[in-house]
């Protein structure tokens, strides 16, 4: 049974974002603890999050110039921790994605390799044979041709008769 690459995609996502989910949770923990890491890391993506959503909320209602109240900040300290976790998952995501890449990349070139490799042999094989060839076809050109030998024959038969001498039994053809 073959297993499609989409499922197996599905699959490694939701596995890695179970593996995450954890860091995601300390990062939020860290950040309600934290002073310093909800007032520099968590409250600015938070506020321009908001900013941008209501911004763009207002637009599509057909609100032009109205101005967007920020969040208070425990509800903007609990959306950036929601923000930096998510952003987390994507980045160990995406990482994932770029070194499965790089891997079939390497893959593809170590492939490419071989390949190339056994065709310069076999262009290797093939100027050899061609070496090979051109020397029997010079051997066979060099060599008396069948019309000769035989046109050979029949001036030795004309000589022997000539000459009264008995013919020698014909020996085999060559």
């Amino acid at each position: 049974m073959v297993v499609g690459a989409f499922p197996m995609a599905k699959l490694i996502y939701l596995g890695i974002r179970q593996v995450s989910k954890p860091l995601a949770n300390r990062i939020k923990e860290a950040a309600r603890r934290s002073e310093f890491f909800k007032t520099y890391i968590c409250l600015p993506p938070a506020q321009l999050y908001h900013w941008v959503e209501m911004r763009t909320k207002m637009r599509i209602l057909g609100f032009r110039g109205a101005a967007v109240k920020p969040l208070n900040e425990e509800a903007a300290a609990e959306l950036g921790a929601e923000l930096l976790g998510e952003a987390t998952i994507f980045a160990l995501a995406g990482g994932c994605l770029v070194f499965e890449y790089w891997r079939h990349q390497a893959n593809q070139r170590h492939k490419d390799g071989e390949q190339r490799a056994a065709w310069d042999e076999l262009q290797d094989e093939v100027g050899r044979l061609a070496l090979a060839l051109e020397a029997l076809q010079a051997q066979v050109q060099a060599a008396p041709s069948r019309g000769a030998l035989e046109e050979l024959r029949a001036q030795l038969q004309e000589v022997r008769a000539q000459l009264c001498a008995p013919d020698p039994p014909p020996g085999p053809a060559e």
